[in-house]
């Protein structure tokens, strides 16, 4: 099972009317803008939850499209090429005093679930708002990647190998962002502008997709019964892309002073995850080969790892530390270390599997074998195999003129 860390998809943002802030001066420039105007304003309702229209009749107009999540993807990529040939067009006119103010018009409001700012809007959230039309691209296809995320998930356990290209189409949206879109954007925006539209988060949301594709498709290897050793090697190749993702955060920490904790707790977490998996393909290994020693070594440095991060952990050991009483009260108000339930579920699975495997090794090694146990340094060097690449994101390219009053 993967670890879920859903927060990006959770984005909001505020209406946008383009043909009432920009002058058109045709026709066919009005059609578009309040084309542009109903498409966005369709992906608005459905994630903001304000769309009034019942089940039945969204599926009806996805053409019989049934997951939400399906259909606010298709939503967005009806909207994208409308946007990216309105930015296009807008990139050669920055300079026209009249496109500035009506950018600045427009009022591009976003929110952002990975902004830890204390000050909050009416709902919860504080609005972002950054005048220009990139950054209403930036914001978009941060949604389009994280719903990709979303739908790798739904998809996950019927079909391990649509799951692992989206996660890899994901990635792809995320490169692009870094490359393309979100570089031009630094110009105009400050040091309290949210984390999304920063190229580094773009950057290491890409690799932590890539390690969700590594990770499906160690699921999908584990489920065709492959040798331990491979399985160790595509567990251990999920760990450096997050540790490589780790890496990044933490010198994109000026830029990022703004950054939720929660998305380093889930690198963290997901690392020392796979990490243990790797162990376990490891001990298998040597179990086999009756060296029961190593095994019971490296399975112990595995629960070590594991046992402190497992959610609800830190908490429960202040335990013996307060009247019963006490702790049943503050229980009640004391905040989780994560809002996901299955993260628990995940890691008191592995946890038992570690137990239970130890638990074997160690019978194994004290009644018969009688190995020594080695040491942490001298346990085996863990290596990984990375096999996942994005899938480019391919823009549309359309090339409509727009024609605006001067």
């Amino acid at each position: 099972m993967l670890l879920h860390f859903r927060d990006p998809a959770k984005l909001r943002t505020q209406k946008v009317v383009y043909e009432e802030t920009f002058y058109a001066r045709d026709s066919g420039t009005l059609e578009q803008l309040r084309e542009l105007s109903t498409r966005r304003e369709a992906i608005q309702n459905s994630i903001d939850g304000s769309c009034r229209i019942t089940p039945a009749i969204a599926r009806e107009m996805a053409g019989g499209i049934t997951s939400p999540v399906l259909q606010d993807l298709q939503k967005i990529e009806r909207y994208l090429p409308l946007l990216e040939n309105l930015v296009n067009f807008l990139e050669t006119k920055k300079t026209d005093y009249n496109v500035v103010q009506w950018m600045s018009g427009l009022a591009i409001r976003w929110t952002s679930p990975l902004s830890r700012l204390s000050r909050r809007g009416a709902k919860g959230q504080r609005d972002f708002q950054v005048d220009d039309m990139r950054y209403e691209l930036g914001m978009t296809l941060n949604l389009y990647g994280a719903l990709l995320r979303e739908r790798a998930l739904e998809v996950l356990r019927t079909d391990k190998a649509e799951a692992a290209t989206l996660f890899r189409r994901a990635s792809g949206v995320y490169l692009h962002l870094t490359k393309n879109v979100l570089p031009p954007l630094e110009a105009s925006l400050t040091p309290e502008s949210c984390p999304e539209v920063r190229a580094s988060l773009a950057s290491i949301m890409s690799i932590i997709c890539l390690a969700e594709a590594q990770a499906v498709t160690a699921m999908k290897a584990e489920e065709k019964a492959s040798s331990e050793s491979l399985l160790a090697k595509l567990h251990y190749g999920v760990v450096q892309f997050l540790e490589e993702a780790k890496t990044l955060l933490e010198e994109s920490k000026c830029d990022l002073n703004d950054l939720t904790g929660k998305l380093m707790k889930f690198i963290r977490m997901c690392s020392v995850l796979h990490e243990s998996r790797s162990q376990r393909y490891i001990a298998a290994e040597y179990s086999k080969i009756e060296r029961f020693g190593v095994a019971v070594g490296v399975l112990r440095y595995s629960l070590k790892r594991v046992l402190p991060l497992r959610p609800g952990h830190e908490w429960s050991s202040y335990r013996k530390f307060l009247p019963t009483l006490l702790f049943k009260l503050t229980s009640c108000v004391a905040p989780g270390p994560t809002s996901d339930d299955t993260w628990n579920h995940i890691f008191q699975r592995e946890l038992d599997e570690l137990q239970n495997m130890l638990r074997k090794c160690e019978h194994e090694n004290e009644f018969i074998w009688h190995e020594k146990i080695p040491y942490v340094d001298e346990l085996p060097t863990l290596e990984g195999t990375r096999i996942v690449q994005p899938v480019p994101y391919k823009s549309l390219g359309l090339d409509r003129e727009f024609v605006f009053v001067r």
